[in-house]
């Protein structure tokens, strides 16, 4: 990173006034502030002090082009849409004093004697290719709509971006995609954001990546350069950020506060940063979690075309200033009040006096399904196993995790802080007697595990044989998330999979079966990306399980695709759906039921599975135990209640399907049972399915 010090005399050259800068860092000039005794870093010229700085622009629109598709996302036709935006040209944001988009920004920012100005200057525009192999990004198709969307991996632009765009002096990189929105941590069920900002650690390039919307389908909400400029004010407001970080950690360039709370969307912690963990979502976005970015924009008519922009978060309100003239940027009412803390989730909803709904028990093919932790967090007093509501038909313990320090392959199992091996299998042994399911799951989110070499195979099936067998388990579950199980390029057909991990696990998975009989369970849980996602796109974390399912399709006892941990994805209409929805589960949920072309290719049709061997995936306080409700009783009857746009394609629903799954039971129990004492009774009470 290079750093100029700038001599306390002012000096011009040309139009480039440098006058009140105290450094540059990146590839453009920044200023700092110091506000209680922590100093902040922004972009330009310090508005209190004359002057005007003129920084230069590297406009680059990518053309997006994904690897088998015709299709292609070209930004080359906006860019003249761009020019004439208040992102280039001046706008009368404040009566009767014209400025671009990020000089207004700076100074709502400092209001008190504004005098100096931060322009960017006219761009030079460069054009740029990138492909898009399977594993960094799909397409989104709209049928009724005839419009498409991309969904692409933000680190992987990045990097791509900077192999073709060398280090600029003095430039800032304004690089632009067309309708396309991003994933973070090259994980795609880290979704959405519109783009990232910050200091490029390859280059050291200063660069904003954003997406312009035109012509985009009806379920993406902003428009235009509302994504671009989100980015870019993000960017004025914290030009030391590194993409590569996704929260604050010590010694994290960029500027840190508080942690604070979203004010609008699900409520949650948003982070400590400028923009939230992970999303750079604005305070103002709306949306919820893995759902496109959505807020409501500030119109700004001019060159006769209504240009919508970001509203932002000022300083003031990241600071909780209780007096400030402005919370937020262009229209101060978009936040009316400064930020507020953020508490523990758990410490808010737990319900300690609340009573599980009692149960004779599963007898009609229907299960209610959950992941038990045994977890304390946020300061509660664990749950034990036996201990758990009786409507939960099966319990799977998490997590078996990979052993450090032993050989490749193997798995251990330590009980819950607090609790003993024995107290364990006690409560194991427990639920079994009252007719409960018990199994252990496998791996974990966060957990890395591959089984790359067939020589480790004895390893993992012999390390999980003695924890089902020292435990009393009565299967297993697999739970290996992205990037433990990720295809290898050029493995494209789930039907004789190439990537040795997947390979090697199939084999371990078909050894543990035949060492337990056939009475011993197997379950998947998949994310999002790595079934459903195999529709759109084969390659990656997309489509990931689909070997093992297929190879182990009369052997499982059931599969529940995590409704989750997903991006957007499309159905079998033909159409776009976003999860926290009716709709998302019923046609994410029957691309299982009816079966789909892997990669949308028809010669990979992938066969449905039984819907007996069929649950859906849920997590407590993502979706409202109402909206589970409604899910569950459309799935299992085909009957709607409320306005459904899916529609299933069997329209009498699919009796034979299992039910339900939860993460997790703990977090059940301390909201009071509001999920298990809804779900659980609907799925007892439903008929026998006719076999």
């Amino acid at each position: 990173m290079r750093t100029v010090r700038i001599q306390a005399a002012c000096f011009c050259v040309t139009l480039v006034l440098l006058c009140g800068l105290a450094h540059a860092r990146g590839t453009v000039p920044t200023f700092d502030r110091t506000i209680g005794g922590n100093t902040y870093t922004f972009v330009g010229h310090d508005p209190a002090v004359q002057g005007t700085t003129v920084i230069p622009v590297l406009l680059v629109p990518i053309r997006l082009e994904f690897a088998g598709k015709s299709d292609a996302m070209d930004a080359t036709p906006d860019v003249p849409h761009i020019l004439r935006s208040p992102i280039f040209s001046k706008y009368d944001f404040a009566k009767g004093k014209p400025a671009q988009y990020t000089d207004a920004l700076l100074r709502a920012t400092f209001p008190q004697g504004a005098r100096g100005h931060t322009l960017l200057g006219t761009p030079k525009v460069k054009a740029i290719t990138i492909e898009i192999p399977p594993g960094h990004g799909y397409l989104l198709h709209s049928k009724r709509e005839g419009r498409s969307f991309a969904v692409v991996d933000s680190q992987y632009v990045e990097q791509q971006l900077f192999r073709q765009i060398p280090k600029q002096r003095d430039r800032l990189v304004i690089a632009v995609t067309h309708d396309t929105t991003f994933y973070a941590m090259s994980d795609a069920t880290v979704c959405c954001s519109w783009g990232t900002h910050g200091v490029d650690r390859a280059t050291g390039n200063s660069f904003v990546l954003g997406s312009y919307i035109h012509d985009a389908p009806g379920i993406v909400r902003d428009r235009d350069i509302q994504p671009l400029t989100e980015q870019l004010a993000e960017f004025f407001n914290d030009p030391l950020h590194d993409p590569a970080t996704y929260f604050h950690k010590d010694a994290a360039p960029g500027n840190w506060f508080a942690t604070w709370r979203r004010p609008f969307g699900d409520h949650y912690c948003g982070g400590s940063g400028v923009g939230t963990n992970y999303f750079l979502l604005e305070p103002t976005d709306s949306n919820l979690k893995n759902n496109f970015p959505a807020s409501t924009p500030y119109v700004a008519k001019a060159e006769g075309f209504d240009y919508h922009l970001q509203n932002v978060a000022l300083l003031a309100w990241y600071l909780r200033e209780g007096n400030a003239q402005a919370y937020s940027f262009p229209d101060k009412a978009a936040l009316k009040r400064p930020a507020e803390s953020c508490e523990r989730l758990a410490e808010r909803q737990t319900v300690p006096d609340a009573k599980p709904v009692a149960s004779s028990g599963s007898g009609n093919g229907h299960w209610l399904i959950g992941y038990w932790t045994g977890s304390g967090y946020g300061g509660v007093k664990p749950l034990r196993l036996r201990d758990v509501s009786p409507q939960w038909d099966v319990v799977i313990v998490a997590f078996a995790s990979p052993a450090e320090g032993a050989p490749e392959g193997t798995l251990r199992f330590t009980p819950p802080t607090g609790m003993t091996p024995d107290e364990v299998k006690s409560d194991i042994a427990y639920l079994k007697r009252r007719g409960k399911k018990v199994m252990i799951s496998l791996g974990g989110g966060g957990k890395y595990f591959k089984l790359d070499q067939a020589q480790d195979i004895p390893n993992f099936v012999d390390s999980v044989s003695k924890i089902v067998s020292e435990y009393g388990f009565q299967g297993i579950d697999l739970d290996f998330e992205s990037p433990s199980l990720e295809l290898a390029p050029g493995d494209t057909d789930f039907r004789h999979p190439t990537t040795p991990s997947i390979v090697n696990l199939i084999r371990g998975l078909k050894q543990l079966r035949a060492r337990f009989g056939p009475g011993f369970m197997i379950s998947l849980v998949p994310e999002g990306t790595q079934v459903p996602g195999g529709y759109p796109s084969y390659g990656g974390q997309f489509g990931s399980y689909l070997p093992i399912v297929q190879a182990l399709r009369n052997d499982l006892a059931f599969v529940d695709v995590q409704d989750y941990n997903t991006p957007p994805l499309q159905g079998l209409d033909g159409e776009i759906y976003q999860s926290h929805t009716l709709d998302y589960h019923a046609a994410m949920t029957e691309l299982l039921l009816h079966g789909f072309d892997v990669g949308g290719n028809p010669k990979m049709f992938f066969p449905p599975l039984p819907a007996d061997k069929v649950a859906v995936g849920f997590l407590t306080g993502y979706d409202t135990p109402e909206l589970v409700h409604r899910a569950m009783q459309y799935l299992i009857t085909g009957k709607a209640s409320g306005d459904v746009a899916y529609k299933l394609r069997k329209p009498g629903g699919y009796p034979a399907m299992i039910g339900a799954m939860f993460w997790t039971i703990d977090a059940d129990h301390n909201e009071g049972y509001r999920y298990s004492n809804l779900i659980g009774p609907q799925l007892h009470g439903f008929a026998r399915p006719q076999r």
